[in-house]
């Protein structure tokens, strides 16, 4: 099963773009981040979190408006995410 694609698939389903882009504002400064991205870069991680990613994802499917917030939600864990690492905060 390819995990990717089927989180795309329900994108597209539901008449997302996987290229939308959810826009987040990190030290004053506007980033956006393409549903594509986030779903790819947590495809990254093990097959175990690419499972839990899918799953909430099709919990987070029932209304439109759940996915938005599923993907700002994941967004913004992929920032802090970043954001630690550039800091070296982790730890």
């Amino acid at each position: 099963m390819d995990i990717a694609k089927e989180c795309k698939s329900i994108l597209l389903k539901n008449n997302i773009n996987t290229q939308s882009s959810i826009d987040f504002e990190v030290n004053g400064e506007m980033m956006s981040l393409t549903l594509e991205y986030i779903i790819d870069t947590y495809m990254q991680a093990s097959q175990e979190s690419q499972l839990v990613f899918l799953r909430a994802l099709q919990k987070s499917s029932n209304t439109q408006g759940d996915i938005q917030n599923f993907f700002e939600g994941m967004g913004k864990l992929l920032l802090m995410s970043h954001l630690s690492e550039k800091f070296n905060l982790e730890g």
